[in-house]
C-alpha cells in the first residue's frame, strides 16, 4: 500500500481520470460517477487508502464495483494504468481546444494526427499556415469556421454557463489555487461568460505552475507574469490573476464588477481587501451581486442563507421527484428548516404524474403519519396546480380549500399573446385558496424566452390579492429573475425563494434561489418563507375586489 497516497492526492487522481474519460467521448454519467467519488473521497475523515486496504471502500457513498477497482489498482501499484493510457492517447491540450472550437474529440486527434501535431499551439500555428484543408474531410467552409472561432478565443460566447455549473467551476479552482472566484459567477448571474479567479502571491510562478497543471484546465492560451487564461475540458475560458498581496482587494474589485460598474468606481486604490477599497474610495461596501449598474449608495441589508425558514416548493416520489415525503423532510429538517411544502404537479402537466384529488388526499395520509414522526418540523399540504389552457385550475375547490399552501404554474400555452396570457394567470391569482405564483416567466435559460407575461398587472392583481410571487431556484430557471425581483419588492410585492426541489439534493438550489433574490435587492422583510410557520399559515390570503365571486373551475 502506498502510505503517500492521502486523500486529496487520492481525488486529485479520479479527477484527473473524470476530466480525460470528458475528453475520450465517454458518458457524461461515467465521468460524473468519477467526480462525484473524489468529493465524497476529500470530505470523508478516514483514510481511504485503509478503507480500500481493508475492503470497505463501497460501504462510503457513490462508491461502485468500477470505482472500487480503480482505487485498489491506484493504492496498491500508485497508479491507475487506464490514467496513463488516456493521457497518452487522449492528447488532452489538444482535445481540450477541439471542444472550443467545436469539435469532438476523436476527429479533433484525427486532424492532429494528419497535420503531425499534439498541442493547441501546434494546431494554431497549422491552422494559420493553411494547412488545414489538407487534412481529408477540411474544406474551405471548415477551415473558415475553426479559423474563426480561433480569432475568439477568450472572448464571450453566445450561450452562458447556468448558474450551478460555473459557480461549481470556479469555486474548484479557486480553493485548488488558494484564490476567489470572480467574474459573472461572483455577482450570481444567472449565465456565465465571464470567468475569473483571483489569487495573491508575492512569487507569482508557483501558483501560475498550479493553475496549468489542474486537471481541470487543459490548455493555457496566454501566461504572462502575473496573469493566465486557460481552457477547460468543457472549452470555457478562464482568467487566473495572481495579485500582489497589497492589491489583492483592488484586483478583485475589479474582476467583480461589470466593466460600467468598476469604472464608475473611477481609479482604484491599491488596497489588500475590499473593504479597504471601498473605504479609501468613500464609498459603502457593495455586495457582488448588486455589482451590475453604477452604483456609489448605501446598499440595503440583504436578503441571507440563514433568513430561510422553509422550503415551500419541492417535489416527491408522488410525482416525479427522487425522493419521499419522510426524505425530503429529514433532509431539510438538516438543513436548519422548521417547515417545507410538498408541491407536486397536477394530471394537466401530462409530461409527468400528477395527482388529482384523491392522490393528494392518500398522500395527505402520509404526510400526517411523517408529521408525526419529524415534529416539531412540519410537512405542510401542498400543490403546484396548473392553469389550464381554458384558464380553469387543475384541481376542484374543495380539495384546494384543504391545501397548506396551493402555488399556481403555467406549463403549457407559454407562447401565448401578452394580453390572453395575463388575463388567464391574473384570474387564477383572484382563486381564494391561491397563496403563490411560481416561475412566473416560464423561461428556461438557453432553451426557451420569457413568456409575455405582463408583469406589472400581474403585480397589481398580487397586491389586490395577496398572492406572492416565487423566484425559483432551479439553475435553467432563476425565475423570477433578479431584475424582476427588484420590480416586485419595488411594487411592495412580497416574494417566496423556493428550489422547486425534485431530490434531496435539489434543495441545495436555495442559495441559488437565495443570491437571485439578492441580486433583486430583496431583503429578509421582502420574503414571506422568512417568517415562522405560524405567522405564515395566519397571513393566509387578503382578498381582493371580486375575489370570492363564483368561478369557473374544474370539478
Amino acid at each position: 500500500m502506498r502510505a503517500d497516497l492521502d486523500n486529496a492526492a487520492i481525488a486529485e487522481q479520479l479527477e484527473a481520470f473524470a476530466s480525460l474519460l470528458d475528453l475520450s467521448g465517454s458518458s457524461y454519467y461515467t465521468s460524473r460517477a468519477y467526480r462525484r467519488a473524489a468529493e465524497t473521497i476529500r470530505e470523508t475523515k478516514a483514510p481511504i487508502a485503509e478503507l480500500v486496504a481493508a475492503g470497505r471502500i463501497q460501504e462510503l457513498r457513490g462508491i461502485g464495483p468500477g470505482i472500487a477497482g480503480r482505487l485498489r489498482e491506484l493504492v496498491e501499484t500508485g497508479r491507475i494504468a487506464e490514467l496513463e493510457e488516456l493521457e497518452r492517447d487522449v492528447q488532452p491540450e489538444l482535445v481540450g481546444l477541439g471542444r472550443f472550437l467545436g469539435v469532438g474529440p476523436k476527429r479533433m486527434v484525427e486532424i492532429g494526427r494528419a497535420l503531425g501535431v499534439s498541442t493547441a499551439d501546434g494546431f494554431r500555428e497549422a491552422a494559420r499556415a493553411g494547412r488545414l484543408t489538407s487534412v481529408p474531410g477540411v474544406g474551405p467552409q471548415t477551415e473558415r469556421r475553426l479559423l474563426d472561432r480561433l480569432a475568439s478565443e477568450g472572448r464571450p460566447q453566445k450561450k452562458g454557463m447556468l448558474l450551478n455549473r460555473a459557480r461549481a467551476l470556479l469555486e474548484e479552482l479557486a480553493a485548488a489555487l488558494d484564490g476567489e472566484v470572480a467574474g459573472d459567477p461572483r455577482r450570481w448571474a444567472d449565465t456565465s461568460f465571464d470567468f475569473a479567479v483571483v489569487s495573491s502571491a508575492d512569487d507569482p510562478e508557483p501558483v501560475l505552475d498550479a493553475f496549468a497543471r489542474l486537471p481541470t484546465i487543459v490548455s493555457v492560451l496566454e501566461r504572462g507574469p502575473r496573469r493566465a487564461l486557460g481552457v477547460t475540458v468543457e472549452g470555457v475560458p478562464v482568467e487566473l490573476l495572481v495579485s500582489e498581496p497589497p492589491r489583492f482587494g483592488t484586483e478583485l474589485v475589479r474582476a467583480t464588477g461589470t466593466r460600467g460598474y468598476v469604472e464608475a468606481l473611477g481609479a482604484l486604490p491599491d488596497a489588500a481587501d475590499e473593504e479597504a477599497v471601498y473605504a479609501a474610495l468613500g464609498v459603502p461596501w457593495c455586495p457582488p451581486e448588486l455589482r451590475e449598474a453604477p452604483f456609489r449608495g448605501e446598499p440595503p441589508v440583504l436578503l441571507q442563507r440563514t433568513d430561510i425558514r422553509g422550503d415551500l416548493h419541492v417535489h416527491t416520489t408522488w410525482s416525479d421527484g427522487k425522493a419521499s415525503v419522510l426524505e425530503m423532510a429529514v433532509a431539510a429538517r438538516e438543513l436548519g428548516y422548521e417547515y417545507i411544502a410538498i408541491c407536486d404537479h397536477t394530471p394537466n402537466v401530462r409530461v409527468v404524474p400528477g395527482l388529482d384529488a384523491d392522490d393528494l388526499r392518500r398522500q395527505a395520509e402520509e404526510i400526517a403519519e411523517v408529521n408525526e414522526q419529524v415534529a416539531p418540523f412540519r410537512v405542510l399540504r401542498g400543490t403546484e396546480v396548473d392553469i389550464r389552457r381554458d384558464g380553469e385550475l387543475d384541481l376542484p375547490d374543495d380539495v384546494l380549500a384543504e391545501l397548506d399552501w396551493v402555488q399556481l404554474s403555467l406549463h403549457a400555452g407559454q407562447r401565448e399573446p401578452r394580453e390572453q396570457l395575463t388575463r388567464k394567470v391574473t384570474e387564477a391569482m383572484r382563486h381564494p385558496a391561491v397563496r403563490a405564483l411560481s416561475h412566473p416567466k416560464g423561461r428556461i435559460i438557453n432553451h426557451r424566452p420569457p413568456n409575455s407575461l405582463d408583469l406589472e398587472r400581474t403585480f397589481e392583481v398580487a397586491l389586490e390579492t395577496g398572492v406572492v410571487i416565487e423566484t425559483n431556484g432551479l439553475p435553467d430557471r432563476l425565475d423570477l429573475s433578479g431584475p424582476e425581483v427588484r420590480l416586485a419588492i419595488e411594487a411592495g410585492v412580497p416574494i417566496v425563494v423556493s428550489t422547486d426541489a425534485h431530490s434531496v439534493r435539489g434543495l441545495g438550489n436555495m442559495r441559488l434561489a437565495v443570491h437571485t433574490a439578492r441580486r433583486g435587492w430583496a431583503t429578509a422583510a421582502d420574503v414571506v418563507n422568512g417568517r415562522p410557520l405560524a405567522e405564515l399559515l395566519s397571513a393566509g390570503r387578503t382578498p381582493g375586489p371580486g375575489s370570492g365571486a363564483p368561478s369557473r373551475r374544474r370539478g
